[in-house]
């Protein structure tokens, strides 16, 4: 009996311990979150609900269009058009750039980073590449229209900067950092596609209407046309109504994760040392957009934009700092946690070489969008 509950006990604490072994993003942001509540007390107002129900009624509403093969219809429809694999990386790649200007990086990636896993799945490739270049893609494009992403969004409006002097400030590093993108998909290996799949009916007319309508109104609340706890509340009827099963399928761990980094950007932001150095170090065009980029590495970008906008009113580099920043570490942007988690969820056997790879990719576009943008500004 005592061998038992030995056996028993030991495999429950592998089990908790094998999630965090396997789950580094995860890891880090507990320790982090835990880590900074000793240096300062965590309050409620840190943790973003309107982001977390978002990113719970996206979550579901995908699963919902996995479920009912609609993904896999457009994952057919797309091998069937592209001859070999770089091709089909690229269309891949596009529609997570074009699609993140208008409703935002985080949608853009929990949409299209399944329909990419999919393919993979499909045609036996791996696509650890692609996804990677969909991330760096989608915080890219998104930088280019003020609801891209919550950053620009705020800096917008906090600014009250015109649409023009927005889309001409940033226009530049979205060409670049398309242009980089590209150089970097046309590296990879290509391999030919030489197959006609055929063509999968819709499973459900009723449902897959029925969710795009939900999909719709989630994109709208997204946006701020419709209160997000409303459309929480249509969301989780939906799912009860059609497929309660559903619910059991959702990345709680992946929601678990922004609470936490949640947590930690709030007790970060709120230290005295991180006011006293910004408020000493922010007298410069370069000094706001190299001090943007920097902080953005450690706390993400949009409380790095709400911090560092009540110390400086040149908005010019600031927009461009945060944008930048949003490549480099891993929660330099938290859109790109999202495509890290779908991905590992698939391929648990590969996170390491995923975040190995996703610095190496991140950081050199990072390292060329900085330089050329700092020359500007010193030229400025």
């Amino acid at each position: 009996m005592r061998e038992y509950t030995y056996a028993q006990n030991r495999k429950e604490l592998y089990l908790k311990f094998g999630i965090l072994k396997k789950d580094i993003v995860f890891t880090i942001s507990l320790v982090l979150a835990i880590m900074s509540c000793f240096i300062q007390a965590p309050k409620l107002q840190y943790i973003n609900f309107n982001v977390l129900i978002s990113l719970f009624n996206l979550m579901l509403a995908v699963k919902a269009f996995e479920e009912l093969k609609i993904l896999d219809k457009l994952a057919v429809a797309i091998l069937n058009k592209c001859t070999n694999s770089k091709r089909v990386s690229a269309i891949l790649i596009l529609l997570c750039f074009f699609s993140s200007m208008l409703v935002t990086n985080d949608v853009a990636l929990i949409t299209f980073v399944p329909l990419t896993l999919i393919i993979s799945k499909k045609t036996k490739i791996r696509m650890l590449d692609t996804i990677i270049l969909q991330t760096i893609a989608a915080n890219i494009g998104s930088s280019l229209t003020p609801m891209g992403n919550p950053q620009n969004l705020f800096i917008f409006s906090y600014y009250g900067i015109k649409p023009m002097q927005f889309f001409t400030t940033v226009l530049l590093l979205v060409i670049l950092g398309m242009i980089s993108v590209y150089l970097l998909n046309h590296r990879l290996n290509s391999e030919v596609l030489e197959m006609e799949l055929p063509s999968i009916p819709m499973a459900d007319r009723k449902k897959t209407i029925v969710w795009g309508i939900v999909f719709f109104m989630i994109t709208a609340s997204i946006l701020g046309v419709i209160s997000y706890k409303l459309t929480f509340i249509i969301t989780l009827v939906t799912a009860c109504i059609f497929d309660i099963k559903l619910l059991r399928k959702i990345d709680y761990l992946l929601l678990i994760t922004f609470i936490c980094f949640f947590i930690f950007i709030g007790n970060i932001s709120n230290l005295a040392v991180v006011h006293t150095y910004a408020s000493e170090n922010l007298k410069s065009p370069t000094s706001i957009y190299l001090s943007s980029i920097l902080l953005s590495q450690f706390i993400s970008n949009v409380p790095a934009a709400i911090l560092l906008s009540k110390f400086c009113m040149n908005w010019q580099p600031l927009l461009l700092g945060i944008n930048i920043g949003g490549l480099g570490t891993i929660i330099a942007s938290l859109a790109s946690v999202i495509s890290y988690k779908l991905f590992i969820k698939k391929n648990p056997q590969e996170s390491k070489i995923y975040l190995i790879k996703f610095s190496l990719y991140n950081f050199s576009v990072l390292g060329f969008l900085t330089i050329v943008h700092y020359f500007i500004l010193a030229l400025m």
